[in-house]
């Protein structure tokens, strides 16, 4: 039998080949089809992160202060552009320069990246060409000053939230980001393509602070204004309050440009003599005394434990209620000798003091209080003098909130809302009550005794004349590396604004002032400012209703206009008894403010309205706040006042401004 003939065995080949050919086909369709297809796509297409908006950060008010904005990195792959001229004249729509456009259009080229920024809206007709390669980015800006860019915070040019309300609440900020397929084809080359697959970025919460931005301002600018006039090495004001505990302003101010955290938060001292009303308080919860008891005050001089104790003002004499007033450290330590260490101790533990208030910011000091285990045997007089306890501005703003409510000690709020994208709010602030650490009764009597400081003890540059103002001084010995530096001082003011029913707890204390230097001096009349320019406010969170009943009327000024202190005097001038607390013998100083002997106030005199043509809304209102207007926002010509400018009126008269 003849074998295969050679036909037959090419054909046998033949077929055996095919059989492999489609043996192998179907391995690859059927069982590493989906591999081969997803790497064909890893090949013909990118994915691509969409930002997210970073949530918007308002005031009380629902003013802006902090807001994301999409804006877009282009890349120009020249080779790719199918249309150069479209993309040479929309180039030069936007302002890009005609270097740029030129490299970008230059087909010699393989890649160009376009310098700068570009609002996503703007460029949106060249983000569609083919050839251009968009890369979203998110910018954040702020409308806040100084003092609250402290307080909010920064992110970096990548979007991560380095300090500030950003950093403590960027996980409700940041939102959730986005992606975007891009395909190519064979060459490589962007294509559109309506079923590329992609997933929206969901926006960031809003939050909503209890800071009132107008009231803000004032505050930043009364302490620039302190800062620049006294030399001082910086300073803080607190507003806080007391109904709720909310934190309404919060400015600080460093030379130091690096300083870039809320000091008010982060900076413990000794208070001095801003603490005495804790002790008068304790004293007379317990009954261990009243304001009309009696100390023997030696004529300003004590030895204890081989420790000699001054008083500014000598004086045989005091009650406890003229201890208050005129800041004496021999009445205070010998008033706090009817208390034991372990209740001085937990009298200042239980109004807030060594510990950190909680409010949301990345880094807040608790101070210090040493339990009494730990005292020396100068402790206990120390502390009821403000030293050897450090707190924040914080703390001791919101340890006086306690005696402006009757006695309840607040958690501070920062915080007013966070609200989801869809508006919906996620939080609200309550008013959230620590402890009771005061009876009202008590209360009460401690406002009156710090009423009397500001109507003629230590705080007279304080007084404001129409409106009643409890408050108290205190100037403590500076500290540099953990040791008393020889001629610094820190001077402090708290008021309670109205006395009897208070809206505002206001805290003022200035970095080592030059000249004058104790806090009646120094810190008292920078919170007489705060508190005149939020009268001459419409928007600075006081109840008109209820301050209008604590208006009081004087003999001499029957209209019971605004009131300030008279001109600013240079004379050189020493420590006179009616000064402050814990101040040094007579250290000269020159007077930044009204001598002694001139009036403690008098009527603001009529001025001419300023003119605020051409200003922007918010520098025209602030220009009419500082001549002492009112202002209004009403509709018309825009840059026009009624009454106009140049007119002369009245101090405190409303004027309406036409924004533009």
């Amino acid at each position: 039998m003849n074998g295969p003939s050679r036909v037959g065995l090419v054909h046998l080949g033949l077929a055996l080949f095919a059989l492999a050919i489609v043996g192998k086909s179907a391995r690859v369709q059927l069982w590493q089809g989906r591999s081969w297809a997803a790497s064909a796509q890893r090949q013909q297409s990118t994915a691509r992160v969409i930002p997210a908006p970073r949530g918007e950060i308002l005031d009380a008010a629902g003013e802006t202060l902090a807001q994301s904005r999409e804006t877009v990195k282009l890349d120009v792959a020249p080779p790719e552009l199918k249309n150069r001229k479209a993309l040479r004249d929309a180039l030069t729509a936007v302002g890009v320069p005609a270097a740029t456009i030129a490299r970008a259009t230059d087909p010699a080229r393989k890649w160009v990246t376009l310098p700068g920024r570009f609002p996503a809206g703007r460029v949106a007709r060249i983000s569609a060409m083919r050839g251009v390669y968009t890369t979203p980015i998110m910018e954040r800006s702020y409308a806040v000053g100084d003092g609250l860019r402290r307080v909010i915070g920064r992110v970096d040019a990548n979007g991560r939230a380095l300090d500030g309300i950003e950093l403590a609440l960027d996980s409700l900020l940041r939102g959730t980001p986005g992606s975007a397929t891009v395909m190519r084809d064979a060459h490589g080359w962007k294509i559109e393509s309506p079923t590329a697959p992609s997933t929206a970025p969901v926006p960031g919460n809003t939050v909503v602070l209890t800071l009132n931005h107008e009231l803000q301002e004032i505050a930043e600018r009364a302490l620039a204004d302190a800062v620049a006039k006294m030399g001082a090495e910086g300073g803080d004001v607190v507003v806080l309050d007391p109904a709720g505990g909310e934190i309404l302003a919060m400015a600080s101010q460093r030379q130091d440009p690096r300083a870039t955290a809320a000091t008010a938060l982060t900076e413990p001292y000794e208070p001095g003599s801003t603490m005495k009303p804790f002790v008068a308080a304790a004293l007379l919860e317990k009954g261990r005394a009243r304001e009309s008891d009696v100390v023997n005050t030696f004529d300003g001089e004590l030895t204890i434990n081989g420790r000699t104790i001054h008083d500014e003002h000598k004086s045989s004499h005091l009650t406890l209620a003229e201890v208050v007033r005129w800041s004496s450290n021999v009445g205070i330590v010998q008033f706090a000798q009817r208390l034991s260490p372990r209740e001085e101790y937990e009298t200042l533990r239980d109004f807030g003091f060594g510990t950190a208030t909680g409010v949301p910011y990345p880094v807040e000091a608790s101070g210090t209080l040493r339990e009494p285990v730990r005292w020396s045997a100068q402790s206990a007089n120390s502390m009821a003098m403000g030293y050897e306890v450090a707190v924040t501005p914080l703390q001791l703003a919101a340890a006086y909130v306690a005696l402006a409510n009757d006695g309840e000690l607040l958690e501070p709020a920062l915080v007013k809302e966070v609200r989801g994208p869809d508006g919906r709010v996620l939080y609200r602030h309550e008013r959230r009550v620590i402890r009771r650490v005061l009876s009202p009764p008590v209360a009460r009597r401690v406002r009156t005794i710090l009423l009397g400081v500001v109507e003629g003890g230590t705080a007279v540059k304080a007084d404001l004349g129409s409106f009643a103002l409890a408050g108290k001084t205190g100037t403590a010995r500076r500290t540099v590396g953990g040791r008393y530096a020889l001629g610094q001082h820190i001077p402090t003011f708290d008021g309670l604004f109205p006395a009897e029913h208070p809206q505002f707890v206001i805290l003022v204390k200035l970095d080592n002032p030059r000249g004058a230097y104790v806090g009646g001096l120094t810190a008292a009349p920078v919170t007489k400012a705060v508190l005149e320019a939020a009268l001459a406010s419409r928007n600075a969170a006081l109840d008109r209703t209820t301050l209008a009943a604590s208006q009081r009327v004087r003999a001499s000024d029957t209209t019971a206009r605004p009131v300030v202190a008279a001109a600013p005097s240079t004379d050189t001038v020493t420590a006179n008894p009616a000064t402050d607390d814990d101040s040094v013998g007579t250290t000269p100083f020159v007077a930044l403010l009204p001598a002694p002997k001139a009036p403690r106030a008098v009527p603001l005199p009529p001025r001419a309205v300023p003119d605020v043509h051409g200003l922007p809304a918010r520098q025209a209102a602030r220009a009419l706040h500082r001549a002492g207007f009112r202002v209004q926002l009403v509709n018309g010509v825009p840059g026009t006042t009624s009454p106009a400018a140049g007119v002369v009126a009245p101090a405190g008269t409303l004027v309406r401004l036409v924004a533009p």
